[in-house]
């Protein structure tokens, strides 16, 4: 039995069968943008590995500080023992992050962060004295994770876990943020989307523990892009009604959006934050759930003091000299302007696909070029062409996206572009 044979018999893929688990491309060596197949095929990962890879594969800053730190100490617990790795880490995401959202949990992987996240919020207000706060509220079209509880919090309708139906916790839905990205925002609530929150806090509120959203872009749940005034009013009312208001900034922090996070569009602070995928520029599995000191403090002054989770690899000293190593690269202007020139040259370049007939909308925001189609894509189909365009794209449902990496070349990402039409024009 040869390796891909082995492959498709034994190794389950995401979000498949395992008796008809699609078509793979068989990766030997990735660097930079590019993926090297084991025929000697080359392919263009426009996809920064499921949005993670943001300063490209294998980068050598990167990498040199893992094989540093793999020379002095892969692993130790962190239950009674701290290191360097974890605490230079945290430095680095303090001085990052708004005054007093600075108290940092680390785990392993974004979703985890998610339920880190949610059990924050239940403890925080049972320990303020509000034990009956124990739902949770968000919008529809978001993801955040295939963990048991975070999926409770993804789209029941159109989200892709839906056939857990009952056993999942209802949680509280309301409409998507209507207004998109690049319009003018209107202060009236009943067509911001505003009006209906009130209108759940109202009823529910003191049933909920917290809001949680994605700021600015729901990724997995369908690539929107919302207005940020929303997160504003969001903020307001969630203040009134004593909701904690969580960010999942998972797929979107580090510079993709544009902005180093995307909460910084109308500098609204949550009172936790999620991060993960590009904290390690995509080397190596990492998250942290960031909570407000107030958070903090409420959950250590009540019974029984303690925040109840504590993941195995949690501060993992690789991981964290990985995330130090992305962030540095982070520092300075100079992937504002990368990232403002990928937009520029996506927005130029897909703007042709507003014409195919089979195209609903095209989107772009920082380094997300998104074309919507009417009608599902032939994912199989899309992948085989992978190998004809050079260029790796993964497609879901009506959605064709590409997320690049940092480091990608104007004419490498010509040719993620050219692809990207030609796939769309497959519907015209």
């Amino acid at each position: 039995m040869d390796a891909l044979q082995f492959d498709r018999r034994h190794l389950w893929r995401p979000y498949a069968g395992m008796r008809e688990p699609g078509p793979v491309h068989h990766v030997v060596e990735a660097e930079g943008v590019w993926l090297t197949l084991a025929d000697g095929a080359r392919m263009i990962d426009a996809m920064s590995s499921w949005w993670c890879a943001a300063h490209g594969h294998r980068h050598p800053q990167i990498v040199a500080a893992m094989t540093a730190q793999l020379n002095r100490m892969p692993h130790v617990m962190f239950g009674g023992l701290t290191h360097d790795p974890a605490i230079d880490l945290g430095r680095r995401l303090v001085a990052m992050l708004p005054e007093g959202l600075d108290r940092i949990f680390y785990s392993d992987s974004g979703s985890v962060a998610v339920e880190v996240a949610l059990k924050m919020a239940l403890q925080a207000q049972v320990a303020r004295g509000f034990p009956a706060r124990t739902a949770f509220a968000t919008v529809r079209g978001g993801y955040h994770g295939d963990t048991w509880k975070a999926m409770s919090l993804c789209d029941p309708d159109t989200g892709m876990h839906g056939q857990y139906g009952r056993a999942l916790q209802i949680e509280h839905f309301v409409a998507a943020p209507p207004i998109p990205f690049d319009a003018d925002w209107d202060e009236d609530p009943a067509r911001n989307g505003l009006s209906e929150v009130a209108q759940l806090l109202q009823a529910h509120g003191e049933r909920i523990a917290a809001f949680i959203l994605e700021p600015v872009v729901q990724g997995a749940g369908g690539m929107r892009f919302y207005h940020p005034a929303y997160l504003t009013g969001l903020r307001a009312l969630c203040d009134a009604h004593g909701v904690l208001l969580i960010f999942d900034e998972i797929a979107t922090g580090f510079g993709r959006t544009g902005r180093m996070f995307a909460m910084d569009f109308v500098n609204v602070v949550p009172d936790i934050l999620c991060l993960g995928k590009a904290l390690t520029g995509g080397h190596i599995t990492f998250a942290a759930t960031v909570a407000h000191e107030t958070v903090a403090e409420s959950i250590s002054a009540g019974s029984p003091g303690v925040l109840m989770h504590g993941p195995t690899f949690m501060a993992n000293p690789l991981a964290c000299a990985a995330a130090s190593a992305s962030l540095d690269l982070l520092q300075g202007d100079d992937w504002r302007e990368t990232v403002r020139r990928i937009e520029a040259q996506l927005q130029t370049e897909l703007a042709p696909a507003r014409s195919l007939a089979g195209v609903q909308d095209v989107r772009v925001l920082g380094a997300i070029g998104v074309i919507e189609m009417k009608a599902p894509l032939d994912t199989s189909r899309v992948h085989a062409f992978a190998k004809t365009s050079g260029v790796f794209l993964r497609p879901f449902g009506r959605l064709l996206y590409a997320m690049p990496p940092y480091v990608t070349r104007p004419d490498e990402l010509t040719r993620i572009t050219t692809a990207m039409l030609d796939i769309a024009g497959w519907s015209a």
